[in-house]
């Protein structure tokens, strides 16, 4: 359990951090790239439930996703090591596959898409739609971890982003599902 008795601790002063392990690494770092833009992901999420509007399931799933972020960013922190002196938090395939049944549900109540969406609509599915974008980001940073450190960083956390941002697809168009999707027209305005 984490217990936050001190807010700033100058440590970080040079330009350097601690990971999980309490190794320190550049402020730079690819790792921490990527676990902080989870933590902006995970910001803009919250933005989401400041929506009254929002649906209670959807609500629901987003606190839970939340959560889940964290543990994403733990994982994240924490250098992939053999014979670890402590276990740490890793992301597993079934909050990966938790991702999936959720798609499968909130799209299976959505009309077939025949062009792409453009992001609008309700407060909650134009946040939703930022949201994802982020998410999306977060991935890349992790995929520059993982190509910068091998399997020193858990892939199974880009599995899990690429998943979220697709549930965070599928959930703007659930919360637009009375006014229905703008669609994009190519070449509309030649």
């Amino acid at each position: 359990m984490v217990n936050l008795t001190r807010i700033y601790t100058k440590t970080g002063d040079d330009g350097s951090t601690s990971l999980g392990d309490m190794s320190r690494t550049s402020k730079n770092d690819p790792r921490l790239e990527a676990y902080a833009t989870v933590d902006e992901a995970n910001s803009t999420i919250g933005v989401v439930l400041t929506i009254k509007e929002i649906s209670s399931d959807v609500r629901a799933l987003l606190v839970r996703i939340q959560n889940d972020l964290f543990d994403v960013g733990a994982d994240l922190c924490t250098p992939v090591v053999d014979a670890p002196a402590h276990e740490p938090l890793r992301v597993l395939e079934s909050q990966v596959s938790y991702l999936e049944e959720q798609i499968d549900k909130y799209n299976s109540n959505l009309a077939e898409l025949r062009s792409f969406v453009l992001p609008s609509g309700t407060p909650a599915s134009a946040h939703l739609h930022v949201a994802r974008t982020v998410v999306r980001r977060a991935e890349r940073r992790t995929w520059a971890a993982i190509h910068a450190f091998g399997t020193g960083v858990n892939g199974t956390t880009a599995k899990y982003l690429n998943r979220l941002s697709d549930l965070l697809f599928v959930l703007a168009r659930y919360e637009n599902r009375e006014e229905g999707d703008q669609l994009w027209v190519p070449g509309a305005h030649r």
